[in-house]
């Protein structure tokens, strides 16, 4: 007895995977050694399997039962031995679940997903910039990276955090940067130097421009002479922080209902919504898709970053124009069906 309490003491240092080793090999010596003892009993291996588990699991049924001497013996070494075994795998198992959420809380976990997005730095903003997307796209999937050592959103499913510097590789590597969709860096509120967090912002933009420069990277910018520097490392797109809130405030002091019809392209939830719309094929200028998008509910408002296309109908629609529509969802919805049957886009 002292001896098999000296084992099952050794058993639970051993690593999950020699206890799982150790317990299926077990039980597939322990099935074989009853069938070979009774085999008029179990008529089988595996029933005799079937009672080596029920037995471990102390459920025992009573259809099989030993009837020998030596097939007690075995019960009785499966009651002392197998029991315990089973119950110390079954402690590893939950033992490994809760530290794999541990791990998920605390942010060491590995992204494995593809087409995600990634935000980065944690900020009341970057909270608004994660139910802006999931408002947009449900099924989303979001990862989070700050230097912070506690998942910000544990309550979101689809979204994932990984801690650490997010200017170094192995930390952006955990992000899988190179399989996301799109990143997203926020000023980091902490630091309260403009200049700092700019420096910041561009440390972390280089990095995701060196390691993965098809992600498509929008930066969050303080100060406004620091954009030549975030254009020099080709960031897709940049936000000035102070400046879209001190515009509106001005635009609404000026002329009331500014800041209302601001706030419904800013949001999802009410009001209609930019979209871009892949270009037809029957569109050869701008006033063919302006009327063909009109009579279908929605409205055409730029090319790229042109808002004067309604002032050049009659011009021929560029191979390379991206045409963005002012529209509700349910209509978006309806152009992307008659685009699909209508044929590819130009």
């Amino acid at each position: 007895m002292h001896f098999f309490l000296r084992l099952l003491i050794r058993t639970m240092h051993f690593k999950n995977a020699s206890i799982v080793t150790a317990a299926l090999g077990f039980i597939l010596i322990s099935a074989t050694l009853a069938f070979a003892i009774e085999p008029d009993t179990y008529r089988n291996w595996f029933n005799a399997l079937y009672w080596v588990l029920t037995t471990m699991s102390t459920v025992g049924y009573g259809d099989y039962y030993a009837k020998t001497a030596a097939g007690k013996l075995l019960t009785i070494f499966l009651y002392i031995f197998g029991i315990g075994l089973l119950s110390i795998l079954i402690g590893k198992v939950i033992d490994s679940v809760a530290s794999i959420q541990r791990q998920r809380e605390a942010g060491q976990l590995s992204y494995p997903g593809k087409d995600h997005f990634i935000v980065v730095n944690w900020s009341k903003k970057a909270q608004y910039a994660v139910d802006e997307i999931l408002a947009a796209l449900p099924d989303a999937e979001i990862v989070l990276v700050d230097e912070t050592d506690r998942h910000p959103q544990q309550h979101r499913r689809n979204v994932h955090f990984v801690s650490g510097d997010p200017s170094a590789e192995e930390t952006l590597e955990q992000a899988n940067l190179r399989s996301a969709r799109a990143a997203i860096i926020f000023a980091d509120s902490r630091i309260d130097e403009a200049a700092l967090a700019d420096g910041k912002s561009l440390l972390i933009a280089s990095s995701i421009e060196r390691l993965a420069p098809a992600v498509h990277t929008t930066v969050e910018i303080v100060q406004e002479k620091n954009i030549q520097n975030f254009r020099y490392i080709n960031v897709n797109e940049f936000v000035l922080s102070y400046d879209a809130i001190s515009r509106l405030a001005v635009r609404a002091a000026l002329q009331e209902g500014n800041a209302e019809i601001f706030s419904q392209l800013l949001s999802r939830e009410h009001g209609d919504e930019i979209y871009e719309v892949p270009v037809e094929r029957a569109w050869r200028t701008y006033g063919d898709a302006f009327q063909a998008l009109l009579s279908r509910g929605a409205t055409l408002i730029s090319d790229r970053g042109d808002l004067g296309v309604n002032r050049k109908l009659d011009q021929p629609i560029p191979p390379e124009a991206r045409l963005y529509i002012l529209a509700d969802e349910a209509t978006f919805r309806a152009l992307k069906e008659t685009v699909s049957k209508n044929g590819t886009p130009k």
